[in-house]
């Protein structure tokens, strides 16, 4: 009952704004009637009226307002009865539901699914040479490494959920911060669920077309769906999606230990194919060295590894962050390095360079060769397993969305908790959408290039503002911390990320990607430093936390 007295009555501004005037008047003839959250209670009737002038040409809309206002009138006379008895600070919040094991599996089961399934074939084609291939994969899983053992002293520093909007907003300030927040909102983590779900499509849906790729419209219809699905598996229960997560881990483990065990079963019945990919002469044969194509490798490489920043979005629902942030990735990134050079070395062990570019499915051909006809158990395999990394994915990405609406930054209704199931439900309902918008146009490459160049650009924001703190403010309280090499190494490898391919082969895309980042401005100046709001938003907030029963929620620290 106090989470329906708190969705109903601790409403935003718009409520009050709309409400509040009427209600004095009519409660207590010009006083103000106040419950000890002070929040004056909602006439039932003005709601009403309010509403219906709005709508009064929809006979159906109308009534379905009366429907939703029966429900206020009765949460009204509940919540008079409950003033004395609810405490004065209790506030909603998202639970910390997150020990050690669900972190792991945050981090290695969002790492483990797209990338390594799609991924090699690009970065072999990228530096011609399953050498130089290999030292792609040792390398982004290094970077990955010092780059999350660097988010983690952050972290431990700036204890809040929201990743890099958040490390951003309190070191640099508002204004940056905003521009972090529309690019990894509308941009970057849509993108990363679309690609992700146009993989299960793809693998889900290959072994119904032997020998030529699915239809295009097919692909997006069941990487729809497959969203869909994942959005409604975390908006129902916290819980529940980290035992899916858990599960899924699992079980692209043991996948992946099949592939290892696969390739090496294949080298000790013959070794021809391995010792001709990886003796002296071949090994390194037609490597591409320019800085471009190097810095387009690293993009697919790191892509695999994407995925290493997320318990940081998700810190205030993690159980003692200071102890399991470190171990969580430590554990979660060396599994998934030490897998991924296993698992492409059995690729390499099957396939030849040439046969492995030019397979749009890595896993099925890989599949087809050494299982035979079962060859569509390892499509199977790599959906489930790229399920399990969109399920983590979505889970962190709309976090990001909830913490911007709570700092000011997003409209209101995205910053509240359902007062049930204390998810973040308006905000992974908009980043639902968001993804399905972006799914319609892309293909997986374009994704992962465009969203590797504007995400390393905010991490090399964000470690410069690490590197600031640990010059400037040693003095801040923090439980882990990085030797300042490690900040600055990936700095470095963050800025050649960024500047490299558009050095070496410049692009309009990159500029569009600059544009789209620029272009917040626009929106952040009225609506963020003057705070303007329209009021037709004010009665949609009004609206939708009614409709959605959710309510503001408050930090958990």
């Amino acid at each position: 009952m106090d989470w329906i007295y708190i969705a109903l009555f601790k409403a935003p501004k718009a409520l009050y704004n709309t409400t509040i005037h009427s209600l004095s008047h009519s409660y207590t003839g010009g006083g103000s009637y106040s419950c000890s959250h002070s929040c004056p209670v909602i006439n039932p009737l003005i709601t009403l009226k309010v509403f219906s002038t709005q709508f009064v040409a929809s006979e159906f809309f109308v009534i379905f307002l009366s429907l939703l206002c029966r429900r206020v009138v009765l949460c009204s006379l509940l919540s008079l009865n409950m003033v004395d008895k609810t405490p004065k600070n209790e506030g909603l919040q998202l639970k910390r539901e997150i020990g050690l094991i669900g972190g792991v599996a945050i981090v290695s089961g969002t790492m483990i699914g797209s990338g390594i399934f799609m991924s090699p074939q690009n970065v072999l084609a990228y530096v011609g040479s399953p050498g130089a291939s290999m030292l792609i994969w040792f390398f982004s899983g290094v970077v990955a490494l010092l780059a999350a053992l660097s988010y983690t002293e952050l972290g431990t520093i700036i204890p809040e959920s929201g990743g890099e909007f958040t490390y951003i907003l309190r070191i640099y300030g508002s204004f940056p911060a905003f521009f972090a927040a529309i690019t990894f909102i509308l941009l970057l983590k849509p993108s990363s669920i679309a690609a992700k779900s146009m993989t299960i499509a793809q693998y889900a849906m290959a072994p119904f077309y032997p020998g030529c790729p699915p239809p295009q419209l097919a692909v997006k219809y069941f990487a729809a769906f497959s969203i869909l699905v994942v959005a409604i598996t975390n908006i129902l229960n916290v819980r529940f999606a980290l035992r899916v997560q858990v599960i899924f881990l699992v079980a692209k483990v043991f996948s992946l230990t099949f592939i290892v065990i696969g390739g090496l079963v294949k080298v000790i019945q013959s070794s021809t194919v391995i010792e001709e990919n990886f003796n002296v002469e071949n090994a390194f044969q037609g490597t591409e060295y320019s800085v471009g194509t190097l810095g387009m490798a690293f993009y697919q490489g790191l892509w695999s590894y994407a995925g290493w920043y997320n318990l940081n979005y998700v810190t205030e629902e993690l159980n003692k962050p200071e102890v399991n942030l470190p171990r969580a990735v430590l554990i979660a990134i060396s599994l998934v390095t030490t897998l991924y050079l296993l698992v492409n070395v059995s690729y390499l062990a099957v396939m030849t360079p040439k046969e492995l570019v030019s397979s749009s499915a890595v896993a099925v051909t890989w599949g087809n060769k050494v299982l035979g006809s079962w060859g569509w158990v390892m499509s199977v395999a790599a959906a489930l397993s790229a399920f399990g990394s969109l399920n983590g994915t979505f889970f962190s990405g709309g976090r990001v969305c909830f913490v911007a609406a709570r700092e000011g930054h997003m409209p209101d209704i995205l910053s509240m908790a359902h007062v049930h199931r204390l998810t973040p439900s308006p905000a992974l309902i908009f980043t639902t959408i968001i993804s399905l918008v972006v799914l319609i146009p892309g293909d997986f490459q374009s994704i992962v290039n465009y969203f590797s160049f504007s995400a390393w650009f905010f991490y090399a924001i964000v470690l410069s503002g690490l590197i600031y703190l640990k010059i400037k403010k040693k003095d801040l309280p923090r439980s882990y911390k990085v030797p300042i090499v490690i900040p600055i190494l990936v700095l470095i490898a963050a800025i050649f990320l960024v500047l490299a391919p558009i050095i070496d082969n410049p692009q309009i895309e990159y500029l569009y990607v600059a544009l789209f980042i620029s272009s917040g401005i626009v929106l952040y100046i009225p609506f963020i430093h003057y705070k303007l709001c329209p009021r037709v938003l004010d009665k949609l907030t009004v609206f939708l936390q009614l409709f959605l029963e959710v309510a503001p929620a408050d930090k958990n620290l």
